[in-house]
């Protein structure tokens, strides 16, 4: 359990940098690119064994490292995308609630076994993400545009659904630092030609403030990762449960910092949601 406490806790942290970047005007897109390097960096630095290139693009999982670091990038843009035309709920419902599709991954590939109290705090947990994320007047409902919220509930989900199948299929505990750096390696590699690309129409502009972003949020990203993966190797919860945690934890705790941090105002139906988290987590965690 202590894995998946930090996993949430590291990943509750990279919502606080993402505020923090809007109050001290830095760019996200360059910062973003920096993030997957910095996460790359300290996934080798921590990897213990020989790093040879050529080993590495023979591994079972390398192919797999480059669809995730696609993934990683085209998920971001759909988040930025779906929070600039729909709002932040939006968009945060979004992605917390594809926690159903690593869920439903694991029942059907590895017949994992549910039970009704399991499915009970499944559902409240659905109910929690939406009520702790929802906003006064939000359009999550009302919307007719669905294309990008369903394009990031998919994207976001495949993530997490492709990350416990990895894990389970092909990562030895060795080599999970060196993975969770492919990953990020793919990420930036792919983020940096994308802004190469963009440069051709718009000069590039890097700057200290920029980089000192990425760094104090690729080190957070990494270990979000890192420590999710060690949880997915816990025998005594299965995939569904550690994810349903996982998810609805990050949006409690994160909503708690944003009030201590942030002074943000939580609405009724807000506190409702923190309420059912608690229960849900309850269920699933211990029955």
């Amino acid at each position: 359990m202590l894995d998946l406490a930090l996993s949430v806790l590291f990943s509750s942290l990279i919502f606080v940098i993402f505020k923090l970047f809007s109050i001290y005007k830095i760019e996200t897109l360059y910062a973003i690119i920096t993030n997957y390097v910095v996460a790359c960096v300290v996934g080798l630095f921590f990897y213990q064994g020989e790093i040879d290139l050529t080993d590495i693009s023979e591994k079972p999982w390398f192919l797999g490292t480059i669809a995730l670091g696609l993934l990683f990038i085209i998920v971001f843009n759909l988040m930025a995308a779906t929070s600039q035309r729909l709002g932040v709920s939006v968009a945060s419902v979004a992605t917390k609630m594809s926690l159903v599709i690593p869920v439903l991954v694991g029942v059907m590939l590895y017949k994992e076994e549910l039970g009704l109290v399991k499915i009970i705090g499944i559902v409240l947990a659905l109910a929690a993400v939406y009520f702790a994320s929802i906003k006064d007047k939000s359009r999550v409902l009302r919307s007719t545009s669905l294309v990008l919220p369903l394009l990031t509930f998919i994207g976001s989900g495949a993530i997490d659904a492709s990350l416990g199948y990895m894990q389970r299929q092909y990562i030895t505990h060795k080599e999970l630092p060196l993975f969770s750096a492919t990953v990020f390696a793919s990420a930036a590699i792919i983020g940096i030609i994308f802004i190469l690309f963009k440069s051709r129409q718009k000069a590039l502009k890097i700057n200290f403030r920029n980089v000192l972003g990425g760094i104090c949020l690729g080190i957070p990203n990494y270990f979000s990762i890192f420590f999710l993966l060690q949880a997915l190797r816990n025998e005594s919860l299965n995939s569904a449960s550690i994810f349903t945690i996982n998810n609805v934890a990050i949006v409690m705790f994160s909503t708690l910092l944003g009030i201590l941090l942030f002074r943000e105002k939580i609405s009724f139906k807000n506190w409702g949601g923190i309420a059912l988290a608690i229960v849900s987590i309850i269920l699933v965690a211990l029955f």
